[in-house]
Formats: C-alpha cells, structure tokens, sequence
C-alpha cells in the first residue's frame, strides 16, 4: 500500500479581516448609536417639552370670562 502525500491547502486570505465578528459586532453598534441618535433628534424637536401655560387666578379668569362682543350682543 502506497500512502499519498496530500498537500496542505491554506484558505486564501485575500484582504479579509482577521475577525469579522468584531467587525459585524462594531457595525451592530454603530447602527444602534445611529438609530438612538435619531430617534433622540425626533422626540427632542416632536415631542420636546413646551414652556407651561400661566396658570395663575387672573390668566384664567381673563380666559374663561366672555369676550366684548358677547358682552355687546346681551346688552343692546
């Protein structure tokens, strides 16, 4: 019986990175940050919080109490 030498093949490595899972796990992030960064933009310029209503007695009393013409209208 004749045993045949069988060379060993090398994978070509040909501009492949070395590790391509830190490669896909850094993207994956990358994504994530992007996806935070925008949802951040459009909460802070849709939803953002706006300056509070006065509140106070007079402001609401000067809503609430009828307008002139209304006043005009009851008392010819």
């Amino acid at each position: 019986m004749s045993r045949f030498a069988l060379p060993r093949i090398q994978p070509a490595r040909n501009g492949a990175p070395p590790r391509p899972l830190r490669r896909l796990t850094l993207e994956l992030f990358g994504v994530i940050a992007l996806k935070i960064a925008a949802l951040t933009l459009i909460w802070w310029v849709v939803f953002a919080p706006q300056p509070k209503p006065d509140a106070s007695a007079a402001a609401i009393a000067e809503r609430l109490a009828p307008t002139k013409s209304a006043l005009q209208e009851l008392h010819p």
